[in-house]
């Protein structure tokens, strides 16, 4: 009898051991992140599309400015994809030599066009936050990142 005692116990502290926790990306998070995008872009005067994917690349939250085309729909989900396939913030390849043109995205459904970032609580990818409509990527990743310094306490 002590000896099956002891082999469940064994089993079950090994079980423990070995399962693995993960953060997870809530829904008042990713509206915040969504919000505070959305406000960042506006004060700068620029109509945009924001999205929010959790880990699972699913849409977690998604605000589209009066006055955003319909295409900032599309390329910031493809912006939301490619952070979620590459783990990176998305846009051009990092050995791009300055001044040469992106390449066309290895991925269907992902772009080499800058204004997706990764969110993640310590080392743990939890999501994709992407802006799209902005004049230019470098604006798009500057709503996008604003919006997750907002948050960074809730990231830990």
């Amino acid at each position: 009898m002590k000896l099956i005692s002891l082999t469940v116990l064994a089993a079950a502290m090994a079980c423990a051991q070995g399962l693995p926790t993960q953060k997870m990306l809530t829904l008042d998070v990713a509206q915040t992140i969504a919000q505070e995008a959305m406000a960042k872009c506006r004060a700068d005067g620029y109509k945009v599309t924001v999205t929010v994917v959790d880990s699972a690349n699913i849409l977690k939250a998604f605000l589209r400015d009066d006055g955003a085309s319909m295409a900032t729909v599309e390329v910031g989900r493809m912006k939301a994809n490619s952070v979620m396939a590459f783990g990176r913030p998305s846009g051009p390849p990092a050995n791009l030599s300055p001044g040469q043109p992106a390449p066309p995205p290895v991925l269907p459904g992902t772009i080499n066009a800058m204004g997706g970032v990764p969110i993640k609580a310590g080392d743990q990818l939890i999501g994709a936050d992407s802006v799209s409509g902005a004049p230019g990527g470098d604006k798009d990743a500057a709503c996008a990142n604003s919006a997750l310094a907002k948050v960074a306490d809730k990231l830990k």
